[in-house]
């Protein structure tokens, strides 16, 4: 059986649609709901890794908490980083991870190249 976390946020549509893919499949899932206890930064440093981008990539830039963080294009990684676990709405919705990669749910299915 594959082991398999979601970095879920239950009032989010593609969180729900992404867990609703997964809980389809015989997989042991793990499910983080990451704004009640947020990945450290390390934890996100790995995931960000995995993700093959930048931690500005999966920064939610709509949010309002966005505005009043500081952060910028020109805002470097560990400051980024730092603002997503202090506030990790600003984090991009669902993140799967299964083993050494991840994959951001949107659309849902783009996880099941992971799976």
């Amino acid at each position: 059986m594959t082991s398999v976390t979601i970095y879920h946020n239950p009032r989010c549509s593609k969180s729900r649609q992404t867990l609703a893919l997964l809980e389809e499949r015989d997989l042991e899932l793990s499910i983080v709901l990451y704004l009640e206890a947020p990945p450290s930064t390390s934890e996100l440093a790995g995931i960000v890794n995995m993700l093959g981008i930048t931690a500005a990539d999966i920064v939610r830039t709509g949010e309002d908490e966005y505005k009043t963080s500081g952060l910028n294009a020109g805002s470097s990684e560990d400051d980024v980083l730092a603002a997503i676990v202090a506030t990790p709405k600003l984090m991009q919705r669902p993140i799967v991870v299964c083993g050494d990669q991840a994959r951001i749910g949107r659309p849902p299915e783009s996880v099941l190249e992971i799976l």
